[in-house]
Formats: structure tokens, sequence, C-alpha cells
């Protein structure tokens, strides 16, 4: 691979990689609901409408440039002063078409490997240099300067014009943003990405954002740098969000973490909807946030507890609004997916002594009070996953086991609540569920969107983060 030097185009540096040094990665197996005989269909496109196999992500990153010699990928895992985004290229191979690849994707086992490679990235923006500077008036007032402020502004016109361009070729006018955890590069963070993106069909805008977690090194070190490094991230992720969810044209935003990632993304959640408040605002409707997804989330139950809660427990907050009432912060569910048989949360339990991490709880671990509280507040559901481990360390079943990224796709493709066709799962308590051990969810058999949920699980809209 060669790496070609920086250009300067319309004032933007444009970093351009042909190829990569990373290695290639196996497409996430299949979702259950696609397999054949008889699943679903994945794509049904006309000719003219297939796309090619390779898929194109857009990022956003806090990650210093790669300054490592042997290294060709674009970033690394040093934190950068600024936020960055770009478009990258995951390629899809070795010589697949897209009949071939439609055709793999629907194979409980593959006739063929299908394999995952970085190609091309290109950054197409920057914001300045933080913190952005400011002026002082003869009056001993500070005030932000200009020129910082106007290439603040010219970033997150180039970056929502990027948005608007690749919203006019979706079917979806959503965006898709996924956060990773510990122990991820850029080129891992962007297959996940493309493994969900595909497997969603490809019909919203699919994103990543992209944060310094180290990935080398001793791993109890990397681990604590890496919990540090998520806190540096909140600011550069608020903004990222509240940029993309004030795009104009944007439906919805579809957010998904994972690991350290899932407080990164509450942690930004949380700030974006005080900032609304503060505002007069209701957070849902100025950022279109639907549904929040946090996937094996490595979180001290305590303290999710305390972010899920918190609104709810401060009523000073809250006083600005008519009657006290409590602002939405999303449009759809807060969904967690935990895994007892998660061993990868088991270093941070330990280093951090935690009683709970959020990702290995079970029905059981949740008091009955406190269900019957989340209950109340509605649109919060806890599914545990007790099946067989489908990864070394059961922490990205998300991804690895088929009858788990069949509910996923169940629940951000087609619209399904819990309890409807095609996410039977057992249901263990209020706020509770559980995936029948050994069987997989019957497929959505006509595509529909089902957006009703059953009697058994409605509740008033959820109100609190």
């Amino acid at each position: 691979m060669t790496r070609l030097p920086m250009l300067s185009v319309s004032g933007l540096a444009v970093l351009l990689l042909l190829g990569c040094a990373s290695q290639p990665r196996e497409l996430m197996p299949t979702p259950a609901l696609y397999q054949s005989p008889g699943g679903v269909p994945l794509f049904d496109l006309p000719r003219e409408a297939r796309p090619k196999p390779a898929l194109d992500l857009l990022y956003v990153t806090d990650r210093a440039p790669e300054s490592e010699p042997e290294s060709m990928l674009p970033y690394g895992q040093g934190r950068a002063r600024r936020i960055a985004f770009g478009a990258a290229e995951v390629q899809i191979g070795p010589d697949l078409s897209w009949e071939e690849l439609a055709e793999q994707s629907r194979l409980a086992q593959r006739t063929r490997p299908v394999q995952l490679e970085l190609g091309a990235v290109r950054e197409l923006g920057v914001f300045p240099e933080e913190p952005y500077r400011f002026e002082q008036l003869p009056s001993g007032q500070l005030v932000p300067d200009r020129a910082e402020r106007a290439r603040h502004a010219a970033a997150r016109k180039e970056l929502q014009a990027e948005v608007a361009r690749r919203l006019a070729a979706a079917p979806k006018k959503d965006v898709l943003l996924y956060v990773h955890g510990f122990n991820e590069t850029f080129a891992t963070a962007a297959y996940t990405a493309a493994d969900l993106c595909h497997f969603l069909g490809r019909e919203s805008v699919c994103a990543f954002f992209t944060w310094p977690a180290s990935s080398t090194g001793n791993v109890l070190i990397s681990y604590t740098t890496t919990t540090e490094s998520a806190d540096y991230a909140v600011e550069h992720l608020k903004k990222t969000l509240r940029i993309l969810g004030t795009t104009p044209g944007v439906e919805r935003l579809q957010l998904l973490a994972h690991s350290r990632g899932t407080e990164l993304m509450l942690k930004a959640v949380r700030e974006l909807a005080l900032e609304a408040i503060a505002a007069g605002r209701e957070p849902a409707i100025l950022y279109k946030i639907d549904h929040l997804v946090l996937l094996s989330p490595d979180i001290d139950v305590e303290i999710a507890s305390q972010q899920v809660t918190g609104f709810l427990s401060d009523p000073d907050l809250v006083t600005v609004w008519p009657e006290a009432r409590l602002p939405r912060i999303l449009e759809g569910r807060l969904t967690i997916y935990a895994s007892p048989e998660d061993r990868a949360l088991l270093v941070s339990k330990i280093l951090f002594r935690s009683r709970h991490r959020v990702g290995q709880l079970r029905p059981e671990d949740i008091p009955p009070k406190f269900q019957e509280y989340l209950d109340n507040i509605g649109r919060v559901d806890l599914i545990s996953f007790e099946g067989k481990r489908t990864d070394l360390f059961g922490h990205s079943y998300f991804t690895s086991s088929p009858q788990v990224s069949s509910d996923l796709v169940q629940m951000l493709r087609y619209g399904k609540r819990l309890g409807e066709p095609g996410r039977q799962l057992r249901r263990t308590g209020p706020v509770t569920w559980e995936f029948p051990n050994g069987e997989e969810g019957p497929a959505l058999a006509d595509g529909a969107r089902r957006d009703a949920p059953p009697d058994a699980i409605t509740g008033p809209d959820w109100h609190g983060i």
C-alpha cells in the first residue's frame, strides 16, 4: 500500500489512502431472519439500483493522524485536539460481484470467503484546533474569536453538506451512527460499522465515530488509558450528534454503542439533553434521536442507573417546563443487550471493583422495585443473551450471534417491538427479556413495518436518560 502526500483542496486537508495494511476480517454471520431458505430478502433492488459490493461510510474522529512509520492506517491511538471527518471505503471480497455477495449474505454456512478490508480513506474536513481562541474587549469581556468561529461554521457546513449528499441517495432519511469500545483501531471500527450497515439493508446513511481507544501494549495500562480517552471524547461526540441531528433532511438518528463506548455515548446524549432543556427545547424534537442501543455496556450498574434516571432526581432542573413536565430525550427506545457470559467485562469489574457491569446483568440482578420504576418511565428494555458463546470472549455477540443480530435488525430496520412476531423473546420482568436458549426467533415474513406495540409492553413516553 502507498501513502500519498497531503493535498490542499478548497482549504481542506485531504488524506487519500489506497488499500490498507490492516488485516482483513470476515463479514459477520448472517442474521437468522435472512437465512435461506425461507428468510426475509436482504436486498430487493432492481438491477439498475444495485450498489457496488464496497461500502462507503462516513466517519468522524478525534484520533490523531497515525505517526508510526510501519502503520498504514490513517489515524492512530493518540488524541487529537480537533474533530476530523471524511469517507472510508470498506471493500468486500475477494472478487465478489453484487449478485455473489447478496447470495453469500443469506447463507448460514457460506460457500466462499467474504472478507472486509479497508480501502480508500479521504479526510474531507477538519474543525479548528481546541481550545478555540477568544478576544478580550476593552471592557474586559471575553468574546469568541471571529475567525475561529468562521472556521468552525465552515467545517460544520461541510459536514452537513456531506450528510445531505448521502441522504439524497439513501432510501431512509436516517443516520446510523456506531461508536466502538476498547481495543479498536480505525479499521476495526469501520468493519463493525460496515457489518451493521450491510445487514440493515444499506438503507440509511451509515457512519461511525472513532475515538482514541488503545489497542496495543499491556492490557491493564491500555484499558486505563482508554477509560480516560473515552472521557476526552465526550465533547467531540456531543458536537457530532448535535451537528448530525440538526442537519436539514435528517429524520432520525439511530445510535449504537459497544462496550466502553456506551458510557461515552450516554454522557454525550445526556449533555446534549441538558443543553436543549436549558434552552427550553424538547431534546427528542431538536436532535431527532430515535433508538439508543447499548451493546455489552462496560458501565458500572450504579453509574448507569444514575445516568438513566438523573432527570427524575433533579426537580430543580425541570421546573422551567410547564407543570414541571419531563422533556422527552428519545423518540424510540433505550435498548440494552447484556450477557452474563461476557468474559471481557470481568477485567473492568475487577479493576473498578464494580458490583455489576451493565453488560453482564441477568434479569434477576435488577430488583423488582427498580424494574417497576423503569417500567413506569417507559421505553426501556434490557435483553439478556445467555446462549452459547459465539466469539472468544462473548463480548461481540451482537454481530457474532445470528440470533442477537436478527433481533437488532428487526428493531432498527423493521420497527418491531419486543413481543411482536420476529422479536418473540421470553419476558422475565417488567423491563427484562431473554432469548430462548437454542432457538432462533421467527423471521419477518413480509418485510413490512409494524409500529404498534402489543398491549403487554405499552407504557408512557420515555422521559429520562
